[in-house]
Formats: structure tokens, sequence, C-alpha cells
């Protein structure tokens, strides 16, 4: 009787009927749910949750039915009862038909959940491969972090993508290895509950590295359930996982440990003897005004030995096998260790603040040879890259609303800092693992970046106006530990990054975009001081236009045209401590995407990805970009929760690229193929995956090299390259309790 009097009373004018409710999503086991879709079916006012899973809608009186989606989760109605309103979800399957295209600037990023719904990640490497387009490559062991190809980069370990990890910057600057450095190993993968991605140049929240893009990773907050894995395959395989509720299920609070264990020799002549520990704790609580407060802590620390890149003529000769080695010496040893506490604060139902604060130890030492005998015909050239670092900053971002009767508005202020302190950064020529023969280059490294940004994102009905504009500082010292005379080198460079992006949606089911922005990606420290300050942080220009297109309620569609123009610089070659030049460069590129869901069990997703790379300033036919992707697709077909089975089959496909400037040595391109299937009964679940489904032989990384054996008179460039694995199975039995 209440609701009908309000209701009467608001049609009448004596109440007004644009009252604004209030609200939070929850699921069954009280974890919020952020981009719930919220409908008022009486005055078709709508809104999304907020990283806090809360949401306000206008026009909306009690009384009013909510309609409730989200995707993995039941579609509810809700009745308003009160201003304050606590909605509950229950889990379901994935339903395509309940996205929705969202406007903002990330929007793609569904397809991420969609990817991990249907093909949850098993390993480390997967996780990096549920970017669309991203490539990945493992040549040292599986201890040194991959090598990463996006939009026609070859980003070797992280030079042109930022990568974090719960507000957490994994890539390392002025790395003993190479710039950017991003080791994703520490995080275990099945306590990844999202994946935010963006390529391109234009978000201002994203600094240093964010020229192809950005992956920002999160760890789950809370588990449903306990469990323990055990995964044993080919190649003397064991993996282990254990993930570990620590108070149940409580609303308020919650802990949980997980662990991961490795060892496997790979399918190598030589074994790598690989071996990787990893340890989580993470504590979440959630305070009496619906803030969150999480505390993290993680130690990761891997060995391995490699058998290193090996040239293309013993292959071919027979001397050795695919799997076999030159010098089988190499490998290496890391560590890293991390301590994070963030706080997502509720202020009102328009503001909210985020910040997190962390501080990480890392430790690493990588033997490789490259050259065999070139530079050293009696030693050979196997070298040591060794450093000791700690690392800490901060993030915080300040979110605030705004509403009037013609316009919405969203503003960002960001601040923060990362300050890293490199010791003992090393290069040296050694030999067996064992014997210092010369120390190339050993300094220690302090670097420091301060930043402060203003995002705003302006609503006019169907258009959103997303100017903003990055501040980025930068501080950079290095003491040359091998200099007759002490002396701390340093140099300081400020950086001014504006971005505009225009986003019109004509309805919930069709997007059209237009982006722009400028960012960069800062050079090594001692490229810095040794050029006296030139060409410190390089200037990537982007931009964009693209659509995401829902045409029927179980079909998305994304493509996009891009260019990205990149400013000369100067790049530090770890492996041979010198500086290298290169020229301005140009990218034009189109990608292509789609998501399918047949029926309620059979998903279907492919990607494909087009670009043209080449150097500006060099002449026709020199000017290829060595390793650059012109053309990668993915894609596959996955089936969930039929009758207790799960799993899918997909492929990989990368085309053959120039391996130097005037293509002459090419870099072979391979499609391969894996699957998995599963059986969930009650709380045990046996899976079976296989990689390289057709035994492949493919070539996971490859290099235009220069070497020379130890019995060869001359030198020979061609292709040096890391065998694919091939065919691989795996088998796995997780029990939840």
């Amino acid at each position: 009787m209440k609701y009908f009097f309000t209701i009467v009373l608001a049609s009448l004018g004596l109440v007004s009927y644009s009252q604004i409710q209030k609200g939070i999503v929850v699921d069954e086991f009280g974890n919020t749910i952020e981009n719930a879709y919220v409908v008022n079916t009486n005055s078709e006012a709508h809104a999304h949750t907020n990283e806090l899973g809360m949401f306000s809608i206008d026009k909306s009186i009690v009384g009013n039915v909510l309609k409730v989606t989200a995707l993995g989760y039941k579609k509810v109605n809700y009745t308003i009862a009160h201003s304050e309103n606590r909605i509950l979800l229950q889990e379901d399957i994935f339903r395509l038909n309940e996205i929705v295209i969202q406007q903002k600037l990330s929007a793609l990023n569904v397809i991420s959940k969609i990817d991990l719904e249907t093909t949850p990640v098993n390993s480390s490497q997967e996780i990096l491969r549920k970017v669309p387009g991203l490539f990945i490559g493992q040549h040292a062991g599986g201890g040194k972090a991959e090598q990463i190809f996006l939009r026609g980069f070859d980003i070797d370990h992280g030079t042109d993508i930022a990568i974090s990890v719960d507000g957490m910057p994994v890539n390392m600057v002025s790395h003993a290895h190479g710039q950017g450095y991003a080791d994703l190993h520490f995080v275990i993968p099945e306590t990844v509950e999202k994946i935010d991605f963006g390529k391109g140049t234009y978000y201002a929240s994203k600094g240093d590295f964010a020229t192809a893009g950005y992956v920002a990773f999160q760890t789950k907050e809370k588990l449903d359930k306990s469990s323990r894995s055990v995964e044993v395959g080919q190649f003397n395989t064991l993996r282990t996982v254990g993930l570990f509720n620590l108070l149940g299920n409580q609303k308020k609070q919650t802990a949980y440990i997980a662990t991961e264990y490795i060892l496997t020799d790979g399918p190598f002549d030589s074994p790598q003897n690989f071996n990787r520990v990893n340890l989580l704790a993470k504590y979440a609580a959630v305070l009496d005004d619906n803030s969150k407060f999480s505390l993290s802590a993680s130690r990761f620390s891997s060995s391995w030995d490699a058998s290193g890149q090996i040239p293309q003529r013993l292959v071919d000769n027979r001397t050795i096998s695919r799997f076999g080695s030159v010098d089988d010496t190499e490998g290496g040893t890391t560590s890293r260790t991390n301590l994070n506490a963030s706080l997502s604060k509720y202020i009102d139902a328009n503001t909210f603040l985020k910040a997190n604060a962390f501080y990480s130890k890392y430790d690493f030492e990588l033997y490789s040879n490259f050259t065999f005998f070139l530079e050293d015909p009696l030693n050979g050239d196997q070298i040591r890259q060794k450093e000791n670092r700690s690392i800490y900053g901060m993030n915080a971002e300040l979110n605030k609303k705004v509403k009037s009767n013609d316009w919405d508005a969203s503003f960002q202020l960001g601040i923060g800092f990362r300050a890293d302190a490199a010791t003992d950064t090393e290069l040296s020529h050694t030999m067996n693992r064992s014997i210092t023969l010369e120390n190339i280059k050993l300094g220690d490294i302090d670097q420091t970046n301060a930043f402060t940004y203003l995002n705003s994102e302006i609503k006019l009905g169907k258009l959103l106006i997303n100017p903003a504009v990055r501040l980025d500082y930068f501080k950079f010292n290095y003491r040359d530990m091998l200099a007759p005379i002490f002396q701390t080198q340093s140099e300081t460079e400020v950086k001014v990054s504006p971005k505009l992006n225009f986003i019109y949606s004509q309805n919930n089911n069709l997007q059209f975009f237009v982006k722009s922005g400028i960012g960069f990606h800062s050079n090594d420290t001692r490229v810095v001081v040794q050029n006296n300050g030139k060409q410190v942080l390089p200037t990537a220009v982007g931009t964009e236009v693209g659509t995401i297109w829902k045409p029927f309620p179980r079909l998305i569609v994304n493509s996009a045209l891009w260019y990205l123009y990149l400013q000369q610089e100067f790049v530090y070659v770890g492996d041979a401590g010198i500086i290298e030049p290169s020229g301005k460069t140009k990218r034009i590129g189109a990608e292509f995407g789609l998501r399918y869901q047949l029926n309620d069990y059979l998903y279907f997703d492919s990607d494909a990805n087009y670009t043209y790379a080449r150097s500006i300033d060099e002449p026709n036919g020199q000017n290829y970009i060595p390793l650059a992707p012109d053309f990668t697709s993915t894609g596959g077909l996955s089936f969930q929760k039929w009758h207790g089975l799960s799993g899918g089959f997909h492929y990989r496909y990368l085309k053959s690229r120039p391996a130097n400037e005037d293509n002459s040595i090419v870099a072979k391109g391979y499609f391969v193929t894996d699957m998995n299937v599963n059986y969930e009964y009650k709380s045990v679940t046996f899976g079976i995956s296989v990689e390289n489904l057709l035994n492949t032989k493919w070539n996971e990384t490859q290099f235009a090299t220069e070497s020379r054996l130890k019995e060869e008179a001359k030198s020979v460039e061609e292709i040096h390259f890391t065998p694919g694995t091939p065919f691989y199975m795996k088998v796995k039995l997780t029990y939840k309790f």
C-alpha cells in the first residue's frame, strides 16, 4: 500500500519521481560484482555497478522493479524496498545474450571475461594469451620472461606493453637483460579473477611502456571453496596447486593461501631441470561503509637450465636435433617477493577513492650464449646478466561522478610514484657458469617516476567525450662501478601526454569509437646518461577507429583500424652492453574479432590481426622491422558445463615474417592446435590437455643472429631458434572441499 501511495504522489508531482536509489550487487558468497547492468523496468533508467559492486540509479522510487544482469549469473528482478538495496545474484552458465556493450573506453574488456569463463587458464603462459592479438614465445628454459608480440611489435620482454598485477607494476625498468623486462611467473593462474587490457596510447592511467598497450591482472579476493590439484605430464612434468580458504564463507572478511610447485625437464635433449615455487597469501575485508581493504604477500623463486637458441645449419646437416644444443650450460635463477596493500574507499554515492602501496624485492641471474665462439674463439661467448632490485611505490585515484539534466560526467584524478633501486647490475663474460672472464658492465641504478593524471568522461546523450592528460617526471641515476673515478651520472625529464577519445553508443548493442593519444616508453638509465639526456622518453602517437557490435543476441563482433608512430630512440642492448639506435617507425593495422555462442554450452571465438610495420627513414626494401608480425590469428570452439563436461579445441597462427631489415632472412610462421577436456563429478574434476595436438614442427622464438661454431673459420648469419613444444599431454586431478 505504501508503494502505491508513493507512486500516486509522484504522478501528481507531490513527490519527486527523479529520486536516486543506491545499491550493491553481490554473489551468493558475498563477492561484489563489477559491471552488473541495472535497468529500471518502470522508468527505463539504467546504471552499471562500479569496482565496489555499487550503483546509483535515478528516476527510481520505492516499488519500482530493477532488472539486474551480469555475465555468468542468473538474471533477477528486484523490487526496490528502500534507498539502500542489496541485490543477490546466483551463479549460472555463461550466456552471451546477457552482455551489454558499455559506453566506456575499455568496453572491449568484456572479451577477456568471456574467454576466462569459457576457457580458464592453467599456466602462466596462457594468462597473456587471453589478450586478443597477443602472442608470446619462451626461449630460455621456462624461467625467463616470455618474448611478447602485439600490434606489429616485437616487444622483446616488455618494452612496449605495460603489465601490472593488482596495481603493482611487473615491468622492470633498466633491467639487466633488457628494458621493460616483465616476468609474470609469480602469478598463480588459478588466482586470476580479471584481465583488464587496452591497446594503443589512449589511457591516462597508463604511463611508461603503454605504447602498444597494457594488461592489468586482478587476483581473487575470495575463494568459494578450497581445492588441491595435481598435474602430471610428459617430459617429467609435475605441477601441484593448492588453494586454501582460511575463513570460510564470512561476509565481511576473507583470507586464503595459494601455492604452486612445478617441475619439468622439457622436450630438450639436455634436461631443463626446471623448478618453480609460488606462494600467495591474501586477506580482504569489507568495511561498514562497503569500502574494501586487501593485503597480499607473495613469494616466487625459480631455477632452470637451458639449451639456448640453436643455429638452423646444425639442424639441417643433422649435427643436432631440433631439441639439441650448442651450449647447454645456459640457464639461471630468479626470485621475487611482493607486498601489496589496497584500499577502495566509499565516500558517497558518486565518489570513491582507490589506492594501493607496494614493495618488491627482486633477484635475477641469467647465463646465455647467443654467438657461441664469435667473440672469444677459445673460451666461448657465454655472458652473465645479474641484478638485485628493490621496488616501492604507490597509486591513488579519486573517482567522482557529476549528474545534471542534460549530461553526466565522471572524473578520475590520479597520482603516484615508483622508485627502483638496482644494485650491482651486471653484464659479464663468463665460462661454464662458474668462471668470470671479464666485467663488461657493472653499476648501480636508481630510477624514479612520479606522475599525475586527470581523466574525464562527459556523456552527452549517446556520445561520450573522453579528454585526458597525464604528466610524468623521471629522474635517472647511474653509478658506474668500473669507472676509475667515483661519479653518479644523473638526468631528469618531464613528459606531458594528452589523450582524446570519442565513443558513440547507438544502443546497448552497437558502439562506434575514435581514439587518439600520445604515449611513451622510458629508455634504459644507462642509455639516458650516456647520451646526455637525449631521447629519454621517446614519443608514441596513436589513433584508432572501430566498432563493437551485437548484431544478434549471441554474437559479438569487434573491428578496428589503427595507426601508431614511434619517435627515434636509443635502445640499450643488454646482451652486448651497447647502445643500438633505431629510427622512426610507423605501424598501420586492422583487427577483427568475434564471439558466438551456438547454444547454452557451445562457444566459438576468433581473432585476426594485420599490421603493416616499416621504418620511416630507411629506403624501400631496407625498411622492414625485424620480427614484427604482419598477420596473426587465434580461435577455437569451447563447451562448458554440459553434464559435468567442459573443454575445447583452439588454434593459433603466426605468419612468416622478416627477421632482418631487408627481409633476406625469414622467421618461419606456424599453426599450432591445443585441446583440453574436463569432467566434474561432485567435488572431483579430472582433466586431460594436449598442447600441439597435431605434433607440428614449429619454432617458438627466432632471431637473425651472426654466430660461429668452434670448428668454423667464418661466422654465419642465419636463423637461430628455440623449438616449439611437440605433442605434449598432461592429466590433472582436482579436489574441492
